[in-house]
């Protein structure tokens, strides 16, 4: 607004020295010049130069009242930003897949023909559910028998054991019912673990991932081809991750973890759950386990995963764009810090020394030669001088 008023007030000026220059002026000038008088001439180009420099003088004036003024004068422009703490987080960026310790192929433990599966693909199953049933070839049946056996065995020796309290009987009468229904005991037992082996069951809670027999195939117990299922727990997965040994101090179990999923394009956050006490001499890496929560049952193993584990914090920390820094011949990194910023922001760009700690993405942690409160210059700050005067646009 003031640059308007200053030109409008020259144009004015200028107009009236043309106005006095010119028409009326012009007729008297001739009019003296027709004269012939010499005296009168010289008087009268006195007087114009007189006004001639006033003129001049006033417009000197005006021009550095503009040029003191304007905001378009010759001074880089920049941009701050307020130097202020706040929480810094640093992350070790790795990859990794998802796995699970429960996931396995489930054998059968003795020879027949499958007569009943019990289960199909993708069904959920609890621990110890029955999955299939193995021909047995009759030895439910002699079970059955010796179960009958051990009944008689047992109520044997509980007769002659009251008789033996009651002093009736011998010693070695109560010592051979003891031992024939011990005996009919650990047959029973024997026999029930046999027959159990004819009988599939979960090893675990989980989901039947593939039936990979069919009802009247033939198994055997075994090598490679004789998997019945493969069963697999959704919910207790994690990603297991080479992390370097120069973060051994820093990467502990309970730091925080982001887990981002490519494929899913999901975040989820967790916790380092355990760390390994052995550094692989080929990669001088150790490993890292994070556990992965998986409520919707979306993430699957061997997904593939983007791991960020949190190995630093800092709450009051000085942050500013990696952009901004330059470094000297004596390769010391600096930054410009506005100061003397007067009403109109015309300020000194001053170059500070900075030392920096850790980057994360674009910004870097300003561990000294930045303070709280101190006005940082970004935009414009590859363009300016120590100790140049600089017009700031923005704080």
């Amino acid at each position: 607004m003031k640059k308007i008023n200053y030109i409008l007030t020259l144009n004015i000026i200028i107009a009236l020295f043309l106005t006095s220059c010119g028409g009326g002026e012009e007729s008297t000038v001739s009019a003296i010049i027709a004269g012939g008088n010499l005296e009168e001439v010289r008087k009268k180009k006195t007087e114009l130069s007189e006004q001639h420099k006033s003129i001049g003088r006033e417009i000197a004036l005006l021009d550095s009242m503009i040029n003191a003024n304007s905001e378009f004068r010759n001074l880089p422009l920049v941009t701050t930003f307020k130097a202020k703490f706040e929480n810094f987080d640093h992350y070790v960026e790795l990859q990794g897949d998802v796995t699970t310790k429960q996931n396995v192929l489930i054998y059968p433990e003795a020879a027949g023909t499958l007569i009943r599966i019990h289960v199909t693909d993708g069904q959920s199953v609890k621990k110890g559910q029955l999955l299939a049933t193995i021909d047995d070839g009759g030895m439910a049946s002699q079970l059955l028998q010796m179960k009958t056996q051990l009944a008689l065995a047992k109520t044997t020796f509980e007769r002659q054991e009251r008789l033996w309290e009651q002093k009736i009987g011998t010693e070695i009468q109560f010592l051979q019912a003891k031992a024939n229904y011990e005996a009919q005991q650990s047959s029973v037992d024997q026999m029930q673990s046999q027959l159990d082996k004819f009988y599939i069951r979960a090893p675990f809670s989980g989901i039947i991932d593939d039936v990979i027999k069919d009802q009247g195939t033939v198994v055997v117990p075994g090598g490679p081809g004789s998997e019945v299922f493969r069963i697999v727990n959704l919910s207790n997965m994690y990603i297991e991750v080479d992390v370097p040994e120069s973060y051994i101090a820093n990467v502990t179990p309970g730091k925080k973890v982001k887990v981002y999923f490519p494929i899913l394009n999901e975040t989820i956050e967790s916790k380092v759950r355990q760390t390994g006490n052995f550094i692989n001499p080929d990669n001088r890496s150790f490993t890292v386990e994070i556990p992965v929560p998986n409520n919707n049952g979306k993430i699957k193993p061997n997904l593939t995963a983007k791991v960020q584990i949190n190995d630093y914090r800092n709450e009051s920390a000085i942050l500013i764009p990696q952009s901004i820094i330059s470094e000297n011949a004596e390769g010391e990194q600096y930054a410009f810090v506005a100061t003397e910023v007067n009403g109109d922001n015309i300020g000194k760009a001053n170059k500070n020394i900075i030392t920096t700690g850790k980057a994360q993405g674009d910004y870097v942690e300003v561990l000294s030669g930045i303070k709280d409160g101190q006005d940082v210059i970004s935009e414009g700050a590859r363009s300016v001088k120590d100790g140049q005067q600089v017009k700031i646009l923005t704080q």
